[in-house]
Order: structure tokens, then sequence, then C-alpha cells
């Protein structure tokens, strides 16, 4: 304590000591600033203000003296005197072994080049919902179009996984987002054009019998293959190329779907991503029709089933198949869609003939029915027995890879 009992005197020339009670123990601290009068009295104030937060119990030593090496042992909580940045970095670490590559790559970006520039040096404990609500509306400066509230929603699942681990382990009394996420109403003025692309780009617009025939008849015969198989079974791209001959149950007219390859896997097979997509999908004829005609192209090797023709080897991810399927829609002359509209086209001809959504929805992988009435609503009818036989009736065409095609090949 000071000798004039304040408990703030100078301690260099350059330095002032100022002395207090926390905890049951006496603590020196040292503000950097020469011993003037005028410093003085700024010190005795910055003490008392001290004094008058111990007393209320809302003392936070790592923030009044973050340098300080009473900070750790004197902190209320571990957390007190952890930072953010240092927290999240050693997290992340243990959490993307958990992870699969596409969205250990998706978290990857988010921590790095989202949370951590915005919250590295701030305390864990000074984290709070109102602090993370700011800067999420903040994300929208300078964008030319609002960020989407599912990439809001997903930026939030990154971070409230990170502070329920800090609340398990003591970290913090409380995770800010637990129950809770962000989200506005997206309200953005776009010309003509641009709407038209958003619109496109998000719905369901599956390909007619006569587009079918036309996409077959203009794909060299193991892309045809992979095209008619992908409009019957509904898989998507990701777990087509997984597919390996001996994933297919002949006996049961089954194949079995339980793995997939991403891009971010860069070659390496992962599990689907969520246990509603390990599952056994039922064989329609024209799908067993493209497997008995790409037996005698991948049959012998006894591992892929679908190869890219250019290097006789399994397609290396999603955007090699992209590459392929560009020339193949615009040799059948037919109006653009991407790729997975496979899926859809397989979805909407289910449930046009009036199989069960349930059945549809487990062909798909889906946890329930519930995306299923979602985004193919209108495309149901009634249930049947015969789950996948009236489809095959309605939407089978002679352009199958077992049939010749009017093009030349």
């Amino acid at each position: 304590m000071g000798r004039d009992g304040r408990g703030v005197k100078p301690k260099s020339a350059s330095s002032i000591q100022i002395t207090f009670q926390y905890q049951g123990k006496r603590c020196r601290e040292f503000i950097s600033i020469p011993p003037t009068s005028a410093n003085l009295k700024r010190v005795e104030a910055l003490r008392a203000n001290i004094l008058f937060e111990i007393a209320r119990g809302t003392f936070n030593y790592a923030r009044a003296f973050p340098n300080s090496k009473n900070a750790k042992q004197l902190a209320q909580t571990t957390g007190e005197g952890l930072r953010v940045g240092v927290y999240l970095e050693a997290w992340f670490e243990e959490k993307k072994i958990e992870l699969k590559a596409s969205t250990e790559a998706e978290w990857t970006r988010t921590v790095r080049n989202l949370l951590l520039p915005q919250f590295a040096d701030i305390f864990l404990i000074e984290l709070t919902r109102d602090t993370i609500v700011s800067w999420l509306k903040s994300l929208d400066i300078g964008r030319k179009r609002p960020m989407s509230n599912k990439r809001l929603a997903n930026i939030q699942t990154v971070l409230r996984q990170a502070l329920a681990i800090a609340v398990e382990r003591k970290l913090v009394d409380v995770n800010p987002l637990a129950s809770y996420t962000y989200s506005r109403k997206i309200s953005v003025r776009v010309d003509a054009f641009d709407l038209e692309a958003l619109v496109v780009k998000d719905r369901v617009d599956p390909f007619s019998s006569e587009e079918q025939a036309a996409l077959l008849c203009s794909a060299e015969p193991q892309m045809r293959n992979y095209l008619q198989f992908a409009i019957w079974t509904g898989l998507r791209t990701s777990e087509l190329i997984a597919l390996n001959w001996d994933d297919i149950d002949w006996q049961a007219g089954t194949v079995r779907v339980w793995k997939a390859m991403t891009a971010e896997a860069k070659g390496k097979v992962e599990t689907t991503k969520t246990a509603a997509g390990r599952r056994e999908v039922k064989l329609l004829r024209p799908a067993l029709e493209a497997l008995a005609a790409q037996k005698q192209h991948t049959y012998q090797a006894h591992e892929a089933i679908f190869h890219d023709a250019r290097t006789n080897k399994r397609w290396a991810g999603h955007t090699k198949v992209w590459d392929v399927w560009q020339s193949v829609i615009r040799k059948a002359k037919i109006r653009y869609r991407n790729p997975y509209q496979t899926r859809h086209t397989f979805a909407s001809m289910m449930l046009s003939a009036g199989e069960h959504p349930m059945w549809v929805s487990k062909q798909m992988g889906h946890a329930d029915q519930t995306m299923i009435s979602r985004v193919y609503g209108r495309w149901m009818k009634e249930a049947d027995r015969d789950a996948g036989g009236r489809a095959v009736a309605m939407f089978s065409t002679p352009a199958t890879p077992t049939t010749e095609c009017s093009q030349t090949e």
C-alpha cells in the first residue's frame, strides 16, 4: 500500500504501482505512465473503480490487467483470461478430425476467414449474443446481395458448437447461441434477368421423357449408362461416383449406398453426410439395364462402376462430371439444367406415378418425408403398393443403353 494509504505510489520514473486486495490476496500491478501528480490521481480513480467492481463481484482481472501473471492465477473461471482466438484454434484442431472433408473445408473457411479475424482478441467470457448478432448484421455491408440465412445459420453452427464445448469444460457459464439462431428477412431489389437466374438456380426442373431420351442418345456409352442410372435411382453425384460393383446386390435387386466422394476429399471415399443417407436403394428395371450395359466397361476391375471415359478411371469428382455433362446437354439441344436435376427427375417421376412419398424419401436418403412434401409436393399423388412399377411403365423410354439411338455416336 502506498505510504499515504491510498494504494498508489510511484514505482519508477516511468511507472506507478497500484495495490489492492482480491480473493484474499494482496495484488500489486504496475501502470506504465510517469508518476506525475495528475497521473497519480488518475490511477487512484482506477483503483477506486477496481475496488467498487470487486465489491459488486464484477471485477475481471484479465480485462483490467491482460498482461499480468495474476490474471490466470486469480481468474474466477479459466475462461476469464482466455481469448477467443486461442480457444477457437485449439477447439478446431480437436473438432476437425470428426468432420468429413467437405465439412472440414467449409468450417475451416468459417473459422479462418470470419470468426478469427472478428473475435480473436476478445476474451471468451465477453463473447455475448449481442456481440455476435451485431457482427452477423454487419456481414452484408459492402456486399451486392445479402448473405443468405442458410449461410448465416452455418456460421452460427460452428460457433455454437465451439461454445457448447466451452461450457462443458467450465470455461464459460453459458452458451450465448444455445437454442438460438439469428436470421433476418432478406429483401433485395434485382433486375429481371437476375431475378430469373435466382429462381432457376434453386427450382426443381426435372427432365421430361423426351429430354431424357435426347440426353441418353447424346452421351457416349459410359456416360449414357451413368446418366440412366442416375435418373432411375435418384443418387447424388458424390454417391454415384463412389459406387463399386460389390455395392450391388444382384439377387435382392438393390444397391447399397453408404459412401460418397466430394471434391474436398481429393479422391478419398467418405461415409455419407447423414445416417439416413446410408441406405439400400431399389434398382428399377432401367437402372438394372444401365448396370448390365456398364459391365463390359468396368466390371472386370471389380472396383468403380462408373468411369470417366476420358481417363478410363473412376471420376475424380463432381466437377469432372459437370465438364462432360455440359457437353452432353449442348449436344442434346435441350435447355440447360445442372446435373442435380437427374435426382429431381427421379423424385418427380416416382411421385407423378403415385409412388408413396415415404418410399421415395427412403430411396433418396431423407430422414423422413418432410423434404419430399416441401420440395416435390406438386407431383404427389395417392400411394401405390407396387413401388416403382408404375413409374417404369409411365416414363421408361426406348432410349436405354441396350437400344440403338437414332444419332451416330
